[in-house]
C-alpha cells in the first residue's frame, strides 16, 4: 500500500542506522586517496597500480547502486540494507588483512558494492519509514550526515594511519558497521514494493560494467600501451560496444535500470551530466593533491598534514552552502551551474601554472575555488535532477545521477593519473628535477580538469531557466550532499507492502 497520511517522522532506529552508515561509508571513500601512499609503501605496489582502488570501488558503484535498489523494492529492503553491511564489513576486514595490493583492490571493489547498496537502501528505508514533512527531515539529516561523512573522511584517514596504521580506518569502519546490524534486524521494519515487476534487470548491470571497465583500462594503461595500439582500440571498441548493447537491453527490459524515456528530459539530462562532470573534476583533484601533497619530491607530508591540506576546500564547501540554492532559485539551476563551473575553470586554470617552487600557500585560493565553484554547479544540479520530474519518477531520475557520479568519478580518475604519470615521465626522461617533473605532471592534469570543468558551462543550455522550489532546510542538506549523493528535495509516495 502507499502511505497517504501528510505527515510522520521516521522511527528512531532506521533513523540512526541509516544516517551512521551514510557517514561511514561517505567517510570511507573520501578518505582512501589520502591512505595511498601509505598502503604503497607497506605493501610494495605502485600507485599507478593502487589508482584501481579508488576507480575499482567507482565502477562497481555505477553497477550496483540502481540494482541494489530494486533488489530492495522485490525482495525487501531492509534484507538487502542488512546485504549491505556485511559486504561493508567483509570488505573492511578484507582491506586491512590484505598482504598485496591486489587484496587491497579487490576488498575496494567489494566495499563499491556494500557502500552503494547501503547508500541506496538506507535512503528507501526513510524514505518508507516516514511521509510527508516527517519524511523531508530524516532525508535532511541523512543527508547531513552523509555530507559530514565526505568532508572529514580526508582528516580522519591521516589521523588514523599516523594512531593506528591505514589499517586502522577500516577496522574502525568494520566495527561501526557491525554495530549496525543488531539495530536494523531489531528496529527497522521490513518492506518491499508489491507493484513492482519481480525481474531484476542483472543484464543492465552487467553491461554497465562491460562499458565502463574497459574504458577506465584504456585510459589507465594508454600511456604504456600508446592511444593507438591494438589493447587500447579494443577497449574503446568493447566499451562502445557495452554501451550499445546497454541500450539496446534497457529498451526491452521489463523494469529496466535505466528509464531511457526519461533522458528526453533535457533538464534532467544537463542536470546528470552537471553531476557527472563534477564527481569526475573533484574525485580527480583530490586524488591529484593527497598524492602530490604526500610525495617526497614535493611536500613529504604526513597523510595528517595532508588531510589537514585539504580542510581549505571542505570548509569553504561548506561554508557556501547555505548559499547555493537561494542563488539557484533566484537565477535559474542552468545560470548557477555556469557560474561554478566557470568559478573551477578559474581554480583550474591557476594550478595549470604551478612550479616546484610553489609553497603550500599558493595552493590553498585554487583549492577553495574550485571547491566552491563545484560545490555551487553540483547542488543546483543534485535539485534539479529530482525536481525536473514526476513524483513517481523521482527515485529512477536520483539513481540515474548517482551512478553518472560514480561513473564521472571512475573516469576522470583514471584519465587525470594517466596525464599525471605520463607528463610527469616525460619530463623525468628529459633530464627535469623530481620536484619539476611532478609539479609539470600536476600541471598537465591540471589542464585536463579545467577542460572537465570548461564542458560544464556550455550546459546552461540545457538546463535554461529551471528554478528549484521555495528554499527549505532539505535544499541545503542536499546542496551539501551533493558531492557524493542525490537526494529528492519534495516528500516522495513510496509504495509498500508492510510486514509488521
Amino acid at each position: 500500500m502507499t502511505d497517504t497520511r501528510e505527515s510522520r517522522a521516521a522511527g528512531a532506529g532506521v533513523l540512526l542506522v541509516a544516517c551512521v552508515s551514510a557517514l561511514v561509508v561517505n567517510a570511507n571513500t573520501s578518505a582512501v586517496t589520502i591512505l595511498l601512499p601509505a598502503i604503497s609503501e607497506d605493501l610494495g605496489t605502485s600507485l599507478d597500480v593502487l589508482q584501481w582502488a579508488v576507480t575499482g570501488y567507482m565502477l562497481v558503484g555505477a553497477a550496483v547502486i540502481v540494482t541494489s535498489g530494486a533488489l530492495g523494492d522485490v525482495f525487501g529492503r531492509r534484507k538487502v540494507f542488512l546485504l549491505g553491511l556485511i559486504l561493508f564489513v567483509a570488505s573492511c576486514a578484507l582491506i586491512a588483512l590484505a598482504g598485496s595490493g591486489g587484496g587491497v583492490i579487490a576488498g575496494r571493489m567489494l566495499q563499491g558494492a556494500a557502500g552503494s547498496t547501503i547508500l541506496a537502501c538506507g535512503m528507501s528505508l526513510l524514505s518508507v519509514d516516514a511521509a510527508g514533512a516527517g519524511q523531508m527531515k530524516a532525508i535532511t539529516l541523512w543527508g547531513a550526515a552523509s555530507a559530514v561523512g565526505a568532508a572529514a573522511g580526508p582528516l580522519i584517514g591521516g589521523v588514523l594511519v599516523d594512531v593506528t596504521g591505514w589499517q586502522g580506518l577500516f577496522w574502525i569502519d568494520a566495527a561501526i558497521a557491525a554495530a549496525c546490524i543488531p539495530i536494523t534486524l531489531t528496529a527497522v521494519t521490513e518492506s518491499r514494493d508489491p507493484d513492482r515487476p519481480r525481474s531484476i534487470d542483472v543484464l543492465g548491470t552487467i553491461l554497465v560494467a562491460v562499458a565502463l571497465v574497459p574504458l577506465v583500462l584504456a585510459l589507465s594503461m594508454s600511456g604504456d600501451w600508446g592511444w593507438v595500439s591494438v589493447p587500447t582500440i579494443g577497449c574503446l571498441v568493447i566499451a562502445v560496444l557495452g554501451g550499445w548493447g546497454f541500450v539496446v537491453a534497457e529498451r526491452r527490459a521489463a523494469a529496466p535500470l535505466v528509464d531511457l524515456r526519461l533522458l528526453r528530459n533535457r533538464v534532467l539530462v544537463g542536470a546528470t551530466l552537471a553531476i557527472l562532470l563534477v564527481a569526475g573534476a573533484i574525485n580527480a583533484l583530490m586524488y591529484l593533491l593527497s598524492l602530490y601533497f604526500q610525495d617526497p619530491s614535493a611536500f613529504a607530508m604526513t597523510p595528517l598534514e595532508a588531510g589537514l591540506a585539504t580542510l581549505p576546500a571542505a570548509a569553504a564547501m561548506i561554508a557556501v552552502t547555505p548559499l547555493i540554492t537561494p542563488l539557484a532559485q533566484r537565477i535559474g539551476a542552468g545560470y548557477a551551474i555556469l557560474f561554478g563551473f566557470g568559478l573551477a575553470v578559474a581554480g583550474s586554470l591557476a594550478l595549470v601554472f604551478v612550479t616546484a617552487s610553489w609553497t603550500y600557500a599558493a595552493f590553498v585560493l585554487p583549492l577553495v575555488a574550485i571547491a566552491v565553484g563545484l560545490g555551487f554547479a553540483n547542488g543546483p544540479a543534485s535539485s534539479a535532477s529530482t525536481a525536473a520530474v514526476s513524483a513517481d519518477e523521482v527515485g529512477q531520475a536520483s539513481g540515474i545521477s548517482n551512478m553518472a557520479r560514480y561513473v564521472g568519478g571512475s573516469l576522470a580518475v583514471a584519465a587525470a593519473a594517466t596525464v599525471s604519470t605520463g607528463v610527469t615521465e616525460s619530463a623525468t626522461a628529459a633530464g627535469d628535477q623530481p620536484a619539476d617533473a611532478l609539479a609539470a605532471g600536476l600541471a598537465g592534469a591540471s589542464i585536463f580538469l579545467t577542460v572537465v570543468s570548461g564542458l560544464g558551462i556550455a550546459l546552461v543550455l540545457l538546463m535554461g531557466r529551471h528554478r528549484g522550489d521555495r528554499v527549505e532546510a532539505v535544499h541545503r542538506s542536499a546542496a551539501a550532499a551533493a558531492t557524493s549523493h542525490t537526494i529528492p528535495t519534495r516528500p516522495v509516495p513510496v509504495r509498500q507492502a508492510v510486514e509488521r
